[in-house]
């Protein structure tokens, strides 16, 4: 028995021995965490940075001469199927701009949310048509062996400039490292320069059938022209914008991106506006 207890007593002072002499580990403590877990870029702070853009747009002047032709037109047989004419055309435009964003982000393990103000300046984003067009419409109802047409004439044009626009947004992302990709959504408002012009003109017909011999024959019953215009600078339009980008950080403090946002704008004089825009930035993260 005392060599039993001998034994143990000289095997447990050995193995004390050994444990001390080994490295503190955390695996030793039960523990794979802090020690062997994968380091993450710290993305949390504020940060400000500047940007360079390519955008495609579509304007939409499809129905920009009809709430003036509408009013022209207000209570009459004519109102309706003048307002329904698309009278010109959508156009795509394509532009540079530049500008610059500050946010702050807020990192909860790899998910990272965040808030941010981003401005653009476009270079030229600019677009106008015009056209007319000529349809014979019904009248209204005439007396017997009578039938009234309008021979109608619609000539407009409109012209729209996007000066700037600036998005307020929320986004939500994941650290992978030293990158991060991440979607955004948010409100938009732009400053633009819109005009346009319309001008309706018929003549009203007055056929007259001889009940008798059969024979029609037509005369003018009314002339008229009306014309509309309106111009306004620097209107200011709202609308929505939503998209995704990366960013990576090249220094600790010094982040790069890459991002494709899209933004529609209600519509300005009945000018509807929509852009792609591709841009590159680079920030400074405090």
């Amino acid at each position: 028995m005392r060599r039993l207890m001998l034994t143990a007593v000289m095997l447990g002072t050995v193995s004390a021995a050994q444990a001390a002499d080994m490295p503190d580990l955390p695996v030793l403590r039960g523990s794979f965490t802090d020690g062997l877990s994968k380091t993450s870029h710290n993305w949390d702070g504020f940060y400000v940075g500047g940007q360079f853009g390519f955008a495609t747009t579509e304007i939409d002047f499809s129905h920009a001469p009809k709430s003036m032709t509408d009013f022209m037109l207000r209570d009459s047989i004519l109102q309706a199927p003048v307002g329904g004419w698309s009278l010109l055309p959508k156009n795509h435009v394509q532009a540079t701009g530049f500008g610059a964003y500050v946010g702050r982000n807020w990192q909860y393990y790899d998910a990272v949310m965040g808030v941010e103000a981003n401005y653009s300046y476009m270079n030229n984003l600019a677009s106008s048509a015009s056209d007319s067009m000529t349809r014979l419409i019904p009248g209204e109802t005439a007396p017997t062996n009578h039938l009234y047409t309008y021979n109608t004439t619609l000539g407009g044009g409109a012209a729209l400039q996007l000066k700037d626009y600036a998005t307020f947004r929320g986004r939500v992302g994941w650290s992978g490292g030293d990158f991060m990709p991440y979607a955004f959504g948010g409100l938009a408002i732009g400053r633009a320069d819109v005009s346009r012009f319309a001008t309706v003109s018929y003549v009203k017909y007055d056929d007259f059938t001889d009940p008798i011999s059969g024979v029609t024959t037509r005369s003018t019953a009314g002339i008229a022209t009306m014309t509309q215009s309106e111009r306004r600078a620097n209107s200011f339009i709202f609308g929505w914008t939503g998209g995704i980008g990366i960013e990576y950080a090249l220094f600790d403090c010094v982040i790069l991106r890459g991002e494709w946002e899209h933004v529609g704008f209600s519509n300005a004089k009945d000018i509807s506006v929509s852009l792609n825009n591709f841009r590159l930035g680079a920030g400074y993260k405090f």
